[in-house]
């Protein structure tokens, strides 16, 4: 993939590219405390073979983009969801079809909302409803709670010991329809910990706030929304996507049986797919 750095206000964002760039583009949203290189290489050329151009970039905190002190982020989450909108800036893209994994889908919502004449379409793969918190889904996890609790604990200046802390987390998050792939989720950590100065930086997503603005405002996308979930999503329990389904008119919801929190490697079939029919729109 082609590297790229954007500036934009002071601060630096590091993204990559695949692709023909006259192709529609996709820009990939990651979730929170976790860089662009968490989308998988392979998913990113795959979805450029089938002629899209396809960028991924590291959020603030994450991976080369600038990075703040543990424990000062001087930024929120809007903030996040205008840093998108610097990248398309940077490759000269006016609009783009956006897709989003966890914090990443609800940035896509948000930017929707912010910015509809640059938004083709939005995906949202195990994500949330950028909306009031409803006390009948089923919350996080307390397994996640209890094994990140670990943190503290970690000499995160030993680079074995904060791989393996990362494994397990993407471990933890596996579903049961595929094996899980040590392997590619290896790859992806030394690629994350090899671009990041500090990965405590990455915590700082643990404190944001910010988009008040946009909550409660989903009936007011117009744009085609897809929504892609997991049955065992363990962080966001697949019934967000049942409410995200709910709230956008006309969205399409594709249900990944047995699938947690995860992007794996036996899913990407179908992913790919519904991701180059839904972006066929201009």
């Amino acid at each position: 993939m082609k590297p790229t750095l954007i500036q934009s206000n002071g601060i630096r964002l590091a993204a990559e590219s695949v692709g023909d760039p006259s192709d529609p583009p996709i820009l990939l949203i990651m979730g929170a405390m976790a860089s662009g290189v968490w989308w998988p290489v392979e998913l990113c050329r795959e979805l450029a073979a089938r002629g899209r151009f396809v960028i991924r970039y590291d959020h603030r905190d994450t991976g080369a983009s600038t990075s703040y002190e543990p424990g000062t982020a001087p930024y929120d989450v809007e903030d996040l969801a205008d840093d998108a909108m610097h990248v398309l800036d940077g490759y000269g893209i006016s609009q783009a079809h956006l897709v989003g994994m966890s914090l990443g889908g609800y940035i896509a919502q948000l930017l929707a909302l912010k910015y509809p004449d640059r938004v083709l379409s939005i995906t949202m793969i195990s994500s949330e409803p950028l909306a009031t918190s409803d006390p009948n889904i089923p919350k996080l996890s307390q397994s996640v709670l209890d094994y990140h609790a670990r943190a503290a604990e970690l000499d995160w200046s030993n680079h074995d010991e904060v791989l393996e802390y990362q494994i397990g987390a993407w471990r933890l998050l596996s579903g049961t329809a595929y094996e899980f792939d040590p392997e590619l989720i290896r790859d992806m950590a030394e690629a994350d910990l090899a671009r990041t100065p500090n990965p405590l930086t990455a915590f700082n997503h643990g404190t944001l706030g910010g988009g008040e603005a946009w909550i409660d405002r989903l009936d007011e996308i117009a744009v085609p929304s897809l929504i892609i979930h997991g049955t065992e999503d363990i962080v966001l329990p697949y019934a967000h996507a049942r409410a995200l389904h709910a709230a956008l008119a006309g969205s399409r919801l594709v249900t990944l049986q047995g699938v947690g929190h995860e992007l794996p490697r036996g899913a990407w079939p179908v992913i790919i797919d519904e991701l180059v029919a839904h972006t066929a729109r201009e």
